[in-house]
């Protein structure tokens, strides 16, 4: 007689009977439940019943011998209406243990036992993908160093450059979310032609924004470069032209390579995109060495080597994509609705990543006013501030890539989904501090990595306590950021971080009417990064919040899958 397995829910004491009888004991339970359900009647009641409690869970495992009634087969479902139950006796604790990591992923685990799991998750996942967030501001901050050991000109020339080649780029990231985003929600349906088919239309679009890019800093660049730095600081546009008009080239190829590292992402895998990125930052390195420092090409040397480093990533992200069983050299026109449904999930996104790109932009405008000096200091803190907040990106990659299941899928649990919340948010706090001691001490302990000019390294010496203010709570708002997104409260993110963008605009306006300086733009920052987490975190601890909206009726429910 073979033996089955039941697994009966934790509180298996409270079920009710037929006519609605609450049983407070298994043994009072399944006596009148099987005489009122088993056909005849004269079925033999069960004679041993012996429950397995799990140190864990309140889990009761049981062992069920079943009968079909007037056979001698054994079914392969017991069936309470018509089998005879002969016996329920105790599994083993090693079969008890077998069957909890089976059962692990679909329970609730203790509180202790939960975040620890979960956060070990995400460094197992946030860890690579560090290093995609690492690697674009390191090549920036590779010719940082590279130049500005030559010509403190062509450091300053770098300011406007890098705000033309980089923030630009991040206005883009609409396209990087999205793809994570529809990707994801297509391999949860288990249908590999609709992700192909994904995969294929955002490429269409990424290369289609990446040539109209290239177009634009070809024609427009100079006179882009032109407004940006103002009348005082026209000497600085030719070299700064030229490092965009090198740079430009890559567009499509970064933009592309940015939709096939997406849709790894929402595969889950960091690793392959990692491969990627670490061999072009060796090439951007080799490069700068040896055409900066030793050929003598300046600020042209330093964008050829970003350059090509940025269409080998493109080319090895597609490399990764295609290893996968994805042709990610099929590019699809997305018809009418498709697009539609691309803009309605990437225009909120764009509109926060515009108003964050804005905020930094302005703020190297008003740098870029108070003269040469003031902006290669600028240069060399903003760049090494991007360098140490992009370790905070990959807690709202993580957020994006695991809490669409906990929120809206088909297993939602928003008491897990508020751990996983806190997890990052702790990480986000321990890491925050420690970017910043680390952040902070480099350009104040080691400044001369970065220039050897001592009236700007007075001025770098100036901001670093604003510097740090602001630093510390980036990581942490990265994660509650990447929380609103996979939430789709896209609204809202976008609203605050308007509204926050204005604010932190009139903030630098007056300190820089009032003759702040340098300081009183990087306080303008501290107060622009402590807002958004302010806002971000009201919003997800408030009752009302997406992450306590138990009552999610079906049609919001199937609006988010569809989307």
């Amino acid at each position: 007689m073979d033996l089955k397995t039941l697994a009966l829910p934790p509180h298996f004491p409270s079920l009710r009977g037929p006519l609605n009888r609450r049983f407070s004991s298994p043994s009072t339970l399944f006596n009148p439940f099987v005489s009122s359900l088993c056909s005849p009647p004269s079925f033999p009641l069960l004679h041993r019943l012996v429950s397995a409690s799990s140190s864990r869970t309140n889990r009761r495992w049981f062992r069920v011998a079943c009968i079909s009634h007037g056979q001698g087969d054994v079914k392969e479902k017991p069936n309470w209406a018509t089998d005879d139950v002969q016996s329920v006796v105790p599994i083993t604790p090693v079969e008890e243990e077998s069957m909890e990591v089976v059962h692990r992923g679909h329970e609730e685990f203790g509180a202790n036992d939960s975040i620890w799991r979960q956060m070990k998750e995400i460094a197992m996942f946030a860890g690579p993908a560090t290093g995609l967030w690492v690697c674009g501001p390191l090549m920036s901050l590779i010719d940082t160093a590279v130049i500005g050991q030559g010509s403190s000109v062509e450091l300053a020339a770098l300011g406007p450059g890098t705000v033309v080649c980089d923030y630009l780029g991040y206005v883009f990231m609409f396209l990087s979310i999205a793809t994570s985003n529809m990707v994801a929600t297509s391999l949860a349906k288990k249908d590999k032609n609709e992700v192909q088919h994904r995969i294929s239309i955002l490429l269409f679009v990424g290369f289609t924004c990446g040539m109209g890019m290239l177009f634009f800093t070809k024609f427009f660049g100079s006179w882009l470069l032109t407004t940006f730095t103002g009348p005082k600081n026209l000497h600085i546009v030719p070299a700064a032209n030229t490092y965009v008009q090198i740079r430009g080239l890559a567009w499509p190829a970064l933009l592309v390579g940015w939709v096939a590292q997406s849709a790894s992402l929402g595969m889950k895998d960091s690793l392959g995109p990692l491969k990627a990125l670490a061999v072009a930052s060796v090439i951007n390195g080799i490069g700068d060495v040896v055409l900066c420092c030793f050929l003598g090409y300046g600020i042209a040397g330093a964008a050829w080597a970003t350059m090509v480093s940025q269409v080998v990533a493109g080319y090895m992200m597609i490399d990764t994509l295609n290893k996968k069983g994805y042709n990610a050299f099929s590019v699809s026109v997305p018809s009418i609705k498709e697009l539609l449904q691309i803009v309605e999930l990437a225009a909120p996104v764009f509109v926060t990543m515009i108003s964050k790109v804005a905020f930094y932009s302005l703020l190297t405008y008003f740098a870029t006013s108070m003269g040469t000096i003031t902006i290669a200091a600028h240069q060399v803190m903003i760049q090494v501030f991007c360098m140490c907040t992009v370790w905070g990106e990959p807690l709202s990659q993580t957020a994006q890539s695991f809490m669409p299941e906990l929120m809206y899928g088909v297993n939602r649990n928003l008491a897990k989904a508020r751990m996983l919340l806190k997890s990052l948010v702790i990480i986000g706090a321990l890491t925050g501090l420690i970017l910043g001691i680390i952040g902070t001490s480099v350009p104040w302990l080691m400044p001369y990595l970065f220039t050897n000019d001592h009236e700007i390294i007075r001025e770098m010496h100036k901001v670093l306590f604003a510097y740090f203010t602001a630093l510390v709570v980036t990581p942490s708002t990265h994660s509650l950021e990447g929380t609103l997104l996979a939430g789709r409260d896209l609204r809202f993110l976008s609203l605050s971080m308007t509204g926050c963008f204005s604010l932190g605009g009139l903030l630098l306006m007056l300190v820089s009417s009032r003759g702040c300086g340098l300081p009183g733009c990087w306080w303008a920052l501290a107060g622009f990064q402590w807002a958004r987490f302010s806002i971000a975190l009201r919003r997800l601890t408030s009752p009302h919040g997406i992450l306590y909206s138990e009552e999610l009726n079906t049609h919001e429910l199937e609006k988010l899958k569809a989307a």
